[in-house]
């Protein structure tokens, strides 16, 4: 089975299934040097795990992450490193109505038509638990990206209808975790609380949208076309389950902008290197990084796991029925998927800053100089 692997120098594999014995992942391409322990990858854990609040599932897993491997006096050493997560509250029994009767909109059938069987137990492979293996291994890359200034976060800008203000990146910082929502505009997170509680009164469930904004990357990063920063951001983030869009800069607004409008005009910092005046588009200008922040957003369909009454069919009697999804599902996305989101963001940017040489594959401490920094070309023989 293939896709199971991410990266070109900065790979993460995972393995595991949803109602399986564990879940797990192996990190290779981290440089020797790295500060490491089970405390700095179980804090972003944490923050993705069910059973935070109401507005998650009650599935009870405390997701403890150990390290066995590439880890030695509490620093990495540029060898493979191996994570595992033990399932703890599998209760596969629920699922048993769906061998031969896919759930809606899920990817029962699909994986049943594919390999000729599945992991019917709580989706398998194809649940969204397999994120888990994602938040541990990059919680290792936002390590790496810290060492070298670099900053990300991620909150819910929208569930439903509701609408976050826009808010600069020290409240995205500061205000993003106050609340279970996992929003930094607070009456707005008041405002989807009392949405996702409607729905999940009602057993559905509903959608719904995360910012995420980078500062401190350096300008380089990436290549034309096919390997673009935006192409490979954008195959990763689609990866998330349930995600249905994936923007940056301007985004789909960018159809009503004129050209004269959108365009970023050149002027000089305070160091004499050419700066867009603006930065509308998100950090990235021919698939390449301006060392303006990257900014962007994901979008997440409802949760399709709902108790509502729904029409399958049973492949093997070969009639229509009546289902109902019962089980511990949640009502809405986002608010875990935020540390998600800065998990695949963070991988990406580790495995280009190595692929741009501006970390040492090998030794963490052996910090190499930005290259090309004025971008001076020579010019043409007259």
């Amino acid at each position: 089975m293939n896709g199971n692997r991410f990266g070109r120098l900065f790979q993460v594999t995972t393995y595991g299934e949803s109602h399986g014995e564990a879940m797990g992942v192996t990190v290779s391409g981290c440089p020797a040097g790295l500060e490491l322990s089970e405390e700095d990858v179980q804090r972003d854990l944490d923050r993705r795990k069910p059973g935070q609040s109401m507005i998650t599932t009650s599935r009870n897993e405390p997701d403890a992450v150990t390290i066995n491997s590439g880890i030695q006096d509490g620093y990495t050493t540029g060898t493979p490193i191996g994570m595992i997560i033990q399932n703890k509250d599998a209760r596969s029994g629920k699922y048993e109505p769906f061998v031969t009767a896919p759930r809606p909109s899920h990817g029962d059938f699909t994986y049943s038509a594919k390999f000729g069987t599945r992991n019917w137990g709580g989706g398998g492979r194809s649940s969204a638990r397999e994120t888990v293996n994602w938040v541990a291994a990059g919680a290792v890359a936002k390590k790496i990206l810290a060492e070298r200034g670099i900053e990300l976060k991620a909150h819910v800008n929208q569930i439903g209808d509701v609408r976050a203000d826009e808010v600069n990146f020290e409240e995205l910082v500061e205000r993003s975790e106050e609340n279970e929502v996992r929003c930094a505009d607070p009456d707005a997170a008041d405002e989807m609380l009392a949405a996702i509680d409607e729905y999940q009164r009602e057993g559905d469930s509903i959608g719904g949208s995360i910012y995420f904004e980078t500062r401190g990357v350096p300008r380089g990063l990436g290549a034309p076309r096919f390997d673009s920063v935006e192409a490979r951001l954008g195959q990763a983030m689609l990866a998330i389950p349930a995600t249905t869009a994936f923007e940056f800069g301007l985004g789909k607004e960018a159809r009503e902008w004129a050209g004269s409008d959108r365009n970023d005009e050149w002027k000089f910092d305070s160091n004499g290197d050419p700066k867009p005046a603006s930065n509308r588009h998100g950090g990235l200008q021919g698939g390449i990084t301006t060392g303006e922040p990257i900014y962007g957003e994901v979008t997440l369909h409802a949760p399709t796991s709902i108790p509502k009454t729904q029409t399958t069919v049973d492949w093997e009697t070969g009639e229509e029925k009546e289902v109902q999804v019962i089980g511990r599902h949640d009502p809405v996305l986002p608010p875990r998927g935020v540390p998600v989101v800065e998990a695949v963001l963070a991988l990406t940017l580790v495995d280009f800053m190595l692929l741009g040489g501006y970390i040492n594959p090998d030794r963490l401490d052996d910090r190499p100089g930005e290259y090309d920094t004025k971008y001076h070309p020579t010019a043409p023989d007259e």
